[in-house]
C-alpha cells in the first residue's frame, strides 16, 4: 500500500476556520489517478462538512449540555467522534480516512440534528441548510499536485512513483478555480 499524505483548503485561517486540512489515505501503485481524485475529493468534501457541522452546532450543542438532556448528550457525542476523526491528529497518528466511517458520521449527526433541532433553535429540521454556504470540491476541478506536477487522470500511480508499494507520498489538493480568500 501507498500511503498519501493529502493537504488541502486555504494556508492561512479564513472567516474563522483553521485553514487547511489533512488526512492520509491509502492505495495501490496501480489505482489510477482518476480513481484516487474521486476517493479523495470525497475524503476532503467529507471532511469540510464535518468541520461546518462541528462550528455551526457545537456552541449551541455545548450551551445545552448542561440541561444533561439525553438527545442532546448524543449529538454533542456525535459531533465530538466525528470533528475528532476527521482532524489532522489522525495524521499524527498515523490512521487513514475512510469515506465510509467519515459518510456514517455524517448520516449519525443529521439523524441527531433531526431530533434536537427545535432545543438548538432551529426553524425546521433541514439538515442541507447547515451545509448550504459550503463550497466542495468539484471532482471534475480539482487537481492532485505532487513535487509541483500534476498528476494526470488518464495515468496511473505507478506511472508516477515506481513499482514500490511502500512508497509515502505527498499530495496537494486543489481547486483549478482556486478561492480568492487563499
Amino acid at each position: 500500500m501507498v500511503r498519501i499524505h493529502v493537504k488541502h483548503g486555504c494556508r492561512r485561517a479564513v472567516n474563522g476556520a483553521d485553514g487547511e486540512l489533512e488526512f492520509l489515505y491509502d492505495c495501490e501503485t496501480s489505482s489510477t489517478i482518476q480513481h484516487i481524485t474521486q476517493d479523495i475529493t470525497e475524503i476532503a468534501n467529507f471532511q469540510l462538512q464535518i468541520r461546518q457541522l462541528g462550528y455551526q452546532l457545537l456552541p449551541s450543542v455545548a450551551a445545552l449540555l448542561h440541561t444533561h438532556r439525553p438527545q442532546v448528550i448524543a449529538l454533542h457525542r456525535a459531533l465530538s467522534e466525528a470533528t475528532s476523526y476527521a482532524s489532522k491528529e489522525q495524521v499524527v497518528h498515523g490512521k487513514p480516512l475512510s469515506i465510509l466511517v467519515l459518510r456514517d458520521h455524517i448520516r449519525i449527526i443529521e439523524t441527531e440534528f433531526v431530533v434536537n433541532y427545535k432545543l438548538l433553535n432551529f426553524q425546521d429540521s433541514n439538515f442541507e441548510q447547515l451545509l448550504s454556504d459550503l463550497e466542495l470540491l468539484q471532482e471534475a476541478t480539482v487537481q492532485l499536485l505532487w513535487a509541483g506536477k500534476e498528476l494526470m487522470k488518464g495515468k496511473t500511480l505507478r506511472d508516477y512513483i515506481g513499482k514500490n508499494e511502500k512508497t509515502k507520498i505527498m499530495l496537494r489538493l486543489q481547486s483549478q478555480v482556486s478561492n480568492p480568500a487563499c
